[in-house]
């Protein structure tokens, strides 16, 4: 997975386009085999998308870009406004520039909103419509009154955050393999039960919840209903997703993509266009309260002790548990890397960057570690490998101590840094580095 997003200058300028990329490990796609497979998946996925890719009254087909991740190749369905692109029989195809970052995501790019999907897809082609009609959505969000922004959700990767998010999670498995309506519903209201409880715990977290919610929850229920899946192949990859959900390493910018798909499915089957009543400003959570008719009771705190047993939540105690006493010490080390000891501070300019979001870490009050990221900015482009601290505010990205230079290239453990013309590294105080201007010395 990956995501990606700009920094305009400060954090109210930013526009988190952020979305996951799903990619698969199902075998190698050699370089040749892009030119002969995907001009004819674009070619089938225009026919597809015309008959079938509509919500909210809007066909979705769109401009895509599809990128060989070890070239950089490009294959596009459409001709780009700067005339990078070069027809090739029923295809476009290019080198995507050095400076634009690659991620499954909607991209503004030489003139054109674009959906970006990097190669190699999904071997089975209800996957590889599920994620196509997920980043086509992004991509005519602002036309559909969506504005895309992600908020952080730093509270799930605290113990007693995760716990609620995981009972949550495992009350919504329960309704969609219940047999009758009543027993649905009863898992239903349990989920929302841990739901609204976690939301008490954490202020401020229904609604950061409910931003990215309504970015990749939506996008993703859109790329669920799509993909041509039945209604038991459907519950069969919920099951799977769940499944692989609950191993990865942090859940703050990933969750959206369980909740929302099983809700709106679940209520599909009574209000097959729900979606269409969803706004921009819509508080989803209480939109499914009152869409499956469900009243919650008052007094949550005695209710989460006598349901929890019954979605395993002793084991899933013990389990957040063992995980906070070995998050400590990781944030214990992340703090010496990169406050403690003599490290490189990097000011963002017009910050561009891709990351997993599976497993970044939120440091506290000092911002978020992610150990894998690629930034691009005036001053250059950062590839980190080993981790690296951004601060709260996308202000700054902190790195362990240089370890040597060459030509416009300065290299640490896990990163390389490759300048542009204008910039340099100086040492400060405590054995500390900045990347400063030249002009500014």
């Amino acid at each position: 997975m990956y995501a990606q997003f700009k920094n305009e200058k400060n954090e109210k300028n930013i526009n988190r386009s952020i979305t996951l990329s799903i990619r698969t490990n199902t075998g190698r796609t050699t370089t040749s085999d892009f030119g002969r497979q995907y001009p004819l998946l674009l070619q089938r996925g225009k026919e597809h998308n015309t008959k079938e890719l509509r919500t909210l009254d809007k066909d979705l087909y769109g401009a895509m870009l599809l990128v060989n991740p070890q070239t950089r190749e490009i294959y596009a369905n459409e001709s780009d406004d700067s005339g990078l692109l070069v027809k090739k029989g029923n295809f476009y195809k290019g080198i995507l520039p050095n400076e634009i970052n690659f991620a499954n995501t909607a991209i503004d790019w030489n003139g054109k909103s674009w959906a970006m999907i990097i190669l190699p897809l999904p071997t089975d082609k209800q996957s590889r419509i599920n994620l196509l009609s997920h980043e086509l959505f992004h991509k005519a969000q602002p036309s559909l009154g969506f504005v895309m922004k992600n908020r952080d959700n730093n509270h799930l990767d605290q113990k007693d955050g995760r716990i609620y998010l995981r009972l949550e999670l495992e009350a919504l498995e329960k309704a969609i393999l219940s047999q009758s309506q009543s027993e649905t519903k009863k898992h239903l209201t349990n989920a929302l039960v841990f739901r609204k409880y976690r939301n008490s715990l954490f202020a401020g977290s229904d609604t950061t919840e409910n931003a990215l919610e309504l970015n990749e929850g939506i996008a993703e229920y859109t790329g669920q209903m799509i993909s041509g899946r039945n209604k038991e192949q459907t519950i069969e990859n919920f099951e799977k997703s769940l499944s692989m959900f609950i191993n990865y390493p942090t859940f703050v910018r990933s969750f959206a993509y369980q909740t929302i798909p099983i809700y709106g499915f679940l209520l599909h089957d009574s209000n097959k266009d729900w979606n269409k009543e969803i706004t921009a400003k819509t508080n989803l959570v209480d939109y499914f309260i009152n869409a499956f008719k469900i009243q919650l009771p008052k007094n949550l705190n005695g209710l989460i002790i006598e349901i929890g047993d019954k979605y395993g939540s002793k084991t899933i105690i013990a389990e957040e548990t063992a995980r906070e006493e070995k998050n400590k010490k990781l944030i214990a080390g992340y703090k010496v890397q990169f406050l403690e000891q003599p490290h490189l501070d990097i000011q963002f300019e017009q910050m561009q960057f891709a990351f997993d979001p599976r497993n970044i870490m939120p440091l506290e009050d000092k911002g978020t570690v992610y150990p894998n990221i690629r930034i691009t900015d005036k001053w250059g482009v950062l590839t980190v490998e080993s981790g690296a601290l951004v601060s709260p505010g996308w202000k700054k990205v902190s790195l362990s101590k240089p370890t040597g230079s060459s030509d416009n290239k300065v290299i640490g453990d896990g990163w390389v840094l490759e300048l542009e013309k204008g910039y340099k590294l100086t040492e400060v105080e405590n054995g500390n580095y900045k990347l400063l201007k030249e002009q500014s010395f």
